[in-house]
C-alpha cells in the first residue's frame, strides 16, 4: 500500500544502514539505496510492514557521468610537442 511521496532531500542518509531513509508510521524506516536510485528505481520499501513511498528525485544527481574526455589530471597522457 502507497503511504506517500517523499522528495529525496527530506530523506535522512543512514551510514549504518547504507540507505536514504525516511520514518514509517510502523516505527520503522522506508529505505531506498544509492544503488537502487542509480538504477532509476523509485520505491523504498518498509521492511516492517506492507507500506512504500515513492522517492521524487533527479536521477542524474545519483549518476556517474564523467566525460570520458576529461580525465582527471593523473591520467591525462602528455601531448608530445611537435
Amino acid at each position: 500500500m502507497s503511504y506517500d511521496d517523499v522528495e529525496i532531500e527530506d530523506m535522512e542518509w543512514n551510514e549504518e544502514l547504507q540507505a536514504y531513509t525516511y520514518p514509517c508510521p510502523c516505527g520503522d524506516l522506508f529505505q531506498i539505496s544509492k544503488a537502487e536510485l542509480q538504477q532509476g528505481e523509485v520505491i523504498a520499501n518498509c521492511p516492517s510492514c506492507t507500506l512504500f513511498i515513492t522517492v521524487i528525485y533527479n536521477i542524474e544527481d545519483f549518476l556517474d557521468n564523467k566525460p570520458k574526455d576529461k580525465l582527471e589530471p593523473s591520467q591525462q597522457q602528455p601531448v608530445a610537442a611537435a
